[in-house]
């Protein structure tokens, strides 16, 4: 399963490739640390999340259909799986 064809996955890293483009300038223009920590800490957001939507990506779209109708309670263990993805 490929998770190039999902569009939030790809947002987030395009979004985080943004901020670190915009970060490079900042220090080749000498801005102050607030500044770049700001930037930064927009990165990790991006990065976290791009992270987060991949995990439930593959859950919803790869463990699901190789688990297939095996039954209510592996259904049952995978939504749990999905719901303490969205921690990490």
């Amino acid at each position: 399963m490929s998770h190039a064809g999902n569009p939030k996955i790809m947002a987030r890293l395009k979004r985080a490739e943004g901020h670190l483009r915009s970060i490079i300038s900042m220090v080749e223009e000498g801005r102050g640390c607030l500044d770049l920590a700001q930037q930064l800490h927009a990165v990790e957001a991006a990065v976290a999340s791009a992270k987060t939507e991949m995990i439930q990506h593959h859950i919803e779209h790869c463990l699901e259909e190789r688990i297939g109708a095996k039954g209510s309670e592996t259904r049952e263990l995978l939504g749990e799986l999905k719901t303490l993805a969205k921690y990490l």
